[in-house]
């Protein structure tokens, strides 16, 4: 089985962009410090008067993310909810080279 990441996608209103990032932060903070090895980016295009951020998530060891880390970074996701500006769009990739 090849191994697995995530790629999490959203769009965050300017006037929201500093609380968002800290909660982005933290919350990646806490993911990392759960799962040692976890990488975890947040990334980060100008739109005007939105931005579109994606979280990135990879864990090089064994088969990559599972349903456990999956539920875990949505668990954490939730108080984002305010700040972002539609929905999040989780997408997972399998590493082929």
């Amino acid at each position: 089985m090849a191994a697995r990441e995530l790629f999490v996608w959203y769009r965050v209103r300017r006037e929201h962009a500093d609380e968002a990032r800290a909660a982005v932060v933290a919350l990646q903070r806490s993911l990392r410090d759960r799962w040692p090895g976890l990488q975890a980016r947040l990334l980060a295009r100008d739109d005007g008067e939105t931005s579109t951020w994606m979280e990135t998530y990879a864990l090089p060891e064994a088969a990559g993310l599972d349903g456990a880390i999956d539920a875990a970074i949505a668990g954490a996701a939730l108080p984002l909810a305010g700040l972002i500006d539609g929905a999040r769009h989780v997408e997972a990739f399998a590493v082929v080279a």
